[in-house]
């Protein structure tokens, strides 16, 4: 993933290479010197190893609205399975954006509260130290002139083997 800084409030442009070698631009929430909403998930998910949140989705092929087709041969029926995933992992995306929430408040020191802690099912530790890798995101992503991009390569986490689907990969 390649985020570019935009000035001011502009939306935030990255570029998606998917391990297939399909390639998407995406427009984002954020600008300026803002985080970007997509590299907080970013963070937080590598830091957490959330495996079905919102990157973890697209590696495995979903295709947000904000994602635009750029390179690359989609599988058959990628847009079957790309709306297929989202109604499967539905509640674990709503986890993905709550956790990024949460991480992000932690991050800033805003008020948290302890059932709110519980809820993300991590321990404590876990999400101090995302918030740290996020606040050090952040300081990076500020010190970006626009233009200048904050490249970030996902690693997909292996799966358990239940259900694991087989791939080319």
């Amino acid at each position: 993933m390649t985020f570019r800084r935009m000035a001011d409030r502009r939306p935030v442009e990255t570029l998606v290479e998917r391990d297939d070698g399909v390639v998407f631009a995406m427009r984002g929430a954020g600008g300026g010197t803002d985080l970007p909403h997509d590299l907080v998930h970013a963070v937080v998910e590598a830091e957490l190893q959330v495996r079905d949140g919102i990157w973890g989705c697209v590696a495995d092929g979903v295709v947000w609205r904000s994602m635009r087709h750029v390179s690359g041969r989609q599988p058959p029926h990628a847009a079957e399975r790309s709306e297929q995933l989202k109604r499967e992992r539905a509640a674990a995306i709503q986890r993905a954006e709550a956790l990024a929430d949460l991480v992000g408040r932690l991050a800033t020191g805003a008020e948290v509260l302890p059932h709110e802690v519980a809820a993300a099912n991590h321990p404590a530790a876990g999400l101090d130290g995302a918030a740290r890798a996020l606040r050090e995101a952040s300081a990076r992503w500020t010190a970006l002139a626009p233009g200048q991009v904050e490249v970030v390569t996902w690693t997909s986490l292996p799966r358990r083997a239940a259900g694991r689907r087989r791939s080319g990969r």
